[in-house]
C-alpha cells in the first residue's frame, strides 16, 4: 500500500507541473528562415521539442533542429522569450523557450511521424496568421528585437 500511495505521489508531482520545451528560429545563410509543417496541426511552425531528462536546453535546440529538419546549429545567436501561458498549447502546460540560431546545412525530413514538410522562408513569405500554436506570437517577438517573458 505504501508503495503505491509513494507512485501516486510522484505521478501528481509530475503531471502538476508544466514541461519545458524549444521553439527554434532557425536562419540559414541566405537570410531564410527554415520552418517544419507539423503532422498533427498542419500548419507551420519553428522547429523545436521537448527537452529530455539529462539534457540543457542548448544541446534540446542543437537536437530537435537536427531531428526535424536536418540542419545544424552553427551559433545560438540569442534568447527571444519564454512563453509560460497555460493556453499556449492545447496538449498540455508548457513552458517554450524561443531562441535564434545560425544554421546551416541541407533540409530534409528526418521525421515524417511529426513533420510534413520543411521549408525555408523568405520573412515576407511566413504564412503569419495560420502558424501553428503561439507561433505568431512567437514571430512577431522576434521581429520586434526584444527579448519577452510572458
Amino acid at each position: 500500500m505504501r508503495l503505491f500511495q509513494f507512485a501516486q505521489r510522484v505521478l501528481k508531482i509530475i503531471f502538476r507541473h508544466p514541461v519545458v520545451g524549444t521553439s527554434i528560429i532557425p536562419v540559414l545563410p541566405d537570410g531564410t528562415i527554415a520552418m517544419i509543417r507539423r503532422s498533427d496541426t498542419r500548419k507551420w511552425a519553428f522547429p523545436g521539442g521537448m527537452v529530455d531528462w539529462g539534457e540543457d536546453i542548448a544541446t534540446t535546440v542543437r537536437r530537435e533542429l537536427r531531428e526535424e529538419t536536418g540542419l545544424q546549429a552553427t551559433q545560438i545567436r540569442r534568447l527571444v522569450g519564454i512563453y509560460s501561458s497555460p493556453s499556449r498549447d492545447t496538449r498540455i502546460h508548457s513552458i517554450c523557450i524561443l531562441v535564434e540560431v545560425a544554421a546551416e546545412g541541407t533540409i530534409s525530413i528526418r521525421d515524417p511521424f511529426e513533420v510534413l514538410d520543411v521549408r525555408a522562408f523568405p520573412l515576407d513569405a511566413i504564412p503569419i496568421g495560420h502558424l501553428s500554436h503561439d507561433h505568431d506570437q512567437q514571430l512577431q517577438d522576434y521581429l520586434s528585437g526584444q527579448t519577452i517573458l510572458s
